[in-house]
């Protein structure tokens, strides 16, 4: 895009849509077990599995195990680099849709 105030930057690690679901704070806005995070957000085992690892190497979430009793109970958080660039990603997309909006024929 042109220079200036009208350059959106669209973080690509969170505009993936099964990443930003994961991310959208009512999902994972508290420590989610990762059976809770799979049924809100309707991704298999393997693929929540998968996009979480990335989210954790990025520094975006953080992945805790531990046992409740005798059974292993995983969960994810955001860490505040991930709230940071979450929020970020959702007021560039903001700012997308305001241009988009201000952009048609009346």
């Amino acid at each position: 895009m042109s220079e200036g105030s009208h350059e959106l930057v669209l973080d690509r690690l969170i505009h993936e849509p099964a990443r930003l679901a994961i991310l959208d704070r009512p999902v994972l806005g508290a420590r989610r077990r990762l059976r809770v995070l799979q049924r809100t957000t309707g991704l298999t085992q393997g693929n929540l599995s998968s996009h979480l690892t990335k989210l954790e190497d990025a520094g975006l979430v953080r992945i805790e195990k531990s046992f409740v009793g005798k059974r292993p109970n995983t969960s994810a958080s955001l860490t505040p680099v991930g709230k940071e660039r979450t929020a970020a990603h959702w007021k560039q997309l903001d700012r997308l849709k305001g241009l988009a909006a201000s952009s048609k024929d009346p």
